[in-house]
Formats: structure tokens, sequence, C-alpha cells
């Protein structure tokens, strides 16, 4: 299958730190089809709308979904909430739901493997929501697994948030990532609240908390994603509008992405404001990987029809992974050591985008 490379133009712009800035088309550029054949699902299980996605140092996937939006005619075969494939997309294992001692999530939202062998997973439900099928509760709380499915630690409590100020729960938070060098758990606290917060990933201890340009938190909660009617080429509102997904690169700078306001926005471990990119133009920032190198060069951005390629050292988009079959830009997105690229679609399904090299 050929490679279909959507590169941006010379006049395509992107607010940088309130500076315009032209993509650089002449960077090299990593290359992807799609694998028809992955993952195999086993026949007497069925998938709801995949959530969530994020890859072990095995290469190892798992796939977070919601097993509560089957139809009611395929309850019966809904997979647990985690099922795990290798690399070929053959099937290895499975858990998740509900269990005693921890408050599993009403509607999946996240899924993160950390360096140490843990698995990180969240919920986004709103108890005025009206989703069919599940229990009126906010998920307040991230848990944390072994890769099997052993409990370890619940970070706060369904219905119990207190808002951005609070520093025991989280509000519907939409991601997690682990500085397995501090020990520092990252979370995408954005649905309910408008933040990153981070915890000590072993405990569970508060750490520290910030809004949008490293700012106090602060904003409206709302069961309904409002998306802004206008989207002027500036800097963009002072608050967050859904933090949809969070990475910390090896370098210590952390990348969040601000979904609804369709900017990413660049930090220091300790929530000092670095720079962002804006797109007013088109849906951007839905989601995030960092490419598997040493250096990590590339970040992976979902956005528009594809998945923006932003060059991590020159800070600009060099251009989109838009190849034939591709679902989409994803709901989250996540990256093995050899290159690929994995998508979860929500209701779309999920996918494996294999690494062909670079052009």
């Amino acid at each position: 299958m050929v490679n279909r490379l959507k590169v941006l133009g010379l006049a395509f712009l992107l607010a940088v730190s309130g500076t315009a800035r032209a993509a650089d088309v002449a960077a090299p550029m990593p290359q992807f089809a799609v694998d028809p054949a992955w993952p195999k699902m086993p026949a007497k299980w069925k998938l709801g709308d995949a959530s969530s996605i994020a890859v072990d140092a095995q290469d190892n996937v798992y796939v977070l979904h919601r097993p509560r939006t089957l139809k009611a005619a395929d309850a019966a075969m809904a997979a647990p909430p985690v099922m795990v494939f290798d690399n070929a997309g053959n099937y290895v294992k499975s858990w998740g739901g509900a269990g005693s001692g921890f408050e599993w999530p009403e509607r999946e939202h996240g899924i993160h493997i950390d360096k140490n062998g843990h698995a990180w997973i969240g919920g986004n439900n709103c108890p005025e929501g009206g989703n069919a099928g599940l229990k009126p509760v906010a998920d307040d709380a991230l848990l944390k697994f072994t890769l099997d499915g052993k409990f370890l630690l619940q970070i706060g409590q369904s219905n119990q948030s207190a808002g951005d100020t609070d520093t025991v729960n989280v509000h519907r938070a939409a991601d997690a990532w682990v500085d397995s060098k501090a020990n520092e758990l990252f979370v995408a606290d954005g649905y309910g609240n408008h933040r990153v917060i981070v915890f000590d990933s072993d405990t569970g201890k508060f750490k520290r908390t910030w809004g949008a340009f490293g700012k106090p938190p602060g904003g409206v909660d709302r069961c309904t994603v409002t998306a802004p009617k206008n989207f002027p080429d500036t800097i963009g509102p002072a608050d967050y509008n859904v933090v949809h997904a969070i990475r910390v690169a090896n370098d210590g700078l952390v990348y969040v992405a601000d979904r609804e306001n369709r900017r990413l926005q660049v930090f220091k471990t300790d929530g000092t404001f670095v720079s962002q990119i804006v797109r007013p133009d088109i849906s951007f920032a839905r989601d995030l990987a960092l490419s598997p190198d040493a250096e990590q060069r590339y970040l992976y951005v979902g956005g528009g029809k594809g998945v923006f390629v932003l060059d991590r050292k020159s800070f600009t988009i060099i251009g989109a992974i838009e190849v034939p079959g591709q679902l989409g830009p994803g709901h989250h997105i996540a990256t093995d050591s050899k290159g690929n690229l994995y998508i979860a679609q929500t209701s779309a399904g999920l996918q494996k985008l294999v690494f062909k090299g670079m052009k």
C-alpha cells in the first residue's frame, strides 16, 4: 500500500506563542501504512467504543474500551474492558471491570502503561450526562494496576471532586503519564476540571497543579463539551477547555493537548510555561504520542482528518499522516519501540499504522 502524505504548504501558518511561523516542508517525514489484519479479535468477544490505547516495554498493546456501549444484542459478548494484543495483533490477555477495594470508572476513558510496568486507568462519566446504562456518578478517581490487572492504588473517589482547587480527587480525568525519573504522575484532568495535576506515582500524594499558561486553573464545569464558536488567531482563552492528552518527554518537556481550544501547550515539569501552538482553522490537539527514538524527535498530534507530525526541536508542524484506510486523528494514540503508531478512535474502532521509514 502506498502512503498518501499530506504535506503542509508554506502558506500554512500556526500560532506559536502568539507568533506566526510557517511549516518547514523540507524536514524528513516518517511514513506509515495501515495494517488491515491488526488486531485479531477473539471470536467470542466484541469491543465497545475503543477509547484509549497504550504500549508496554515488550510492545504489547493495551486497548481500553467501553463494554457498555455495545448494543443490547451484543452485550453478552462484551470483552473485558482491557484487551491486550501483541505487536502482530494476536490476543494475549484481558482484564478489568468492577472489583473489590476500588471504584472502576463508569465510562472508561484513558489508559497509560508506565515504564515500571503499571497500568493507570481513568474515566470521564458525568452524573448529568445521560449515558445509557451508566450509573449517575462522576468518575473522580484514577486507578493503578499491575499489567495482569491486580489492583495497587486508587487516587481520589467517585463523586468527591471539589473542583480545580481539589488536591485529593481528579474530576473526569482524560489521560495520565508517569515521569519515571521523578516518580511523578502527570494527569490531564480535563473534562470536569481545567488543569494538569501531579501526584507521587507511588503514594498518590498531591505535588502540584497548574492551568493554561502555568497559571492557577479555573473554568466552568460542564457535562456537555462546549467548543468556542469562534477561533481567533490569537493565544487563545485564559482557561483550558478539555485537557485531553498529556506526554512527558525524556528531556523533561511536558506537552498538554487543550482539545477544544485547538492548542498544544508546552511546560517544564514544574509547570513553567514554555510555548504553544494554536490551530484556529482546524480541529487540533486531540491526542498525543512521542516517537520512540532516543531524542523523541517527533510529537504526533491528532487533528483534522489525520495525525500532525511536529518536529520537537524546531517546534514546527512538518506534515500530517493521512494514509489510505486510516480511521482519522484518533481519540487516543500511542507508539511502540519500532515506531508503529496505534489509533483508538472510539466508535470507529482501532488500528495499527506500520512505520515504513523516513522520506
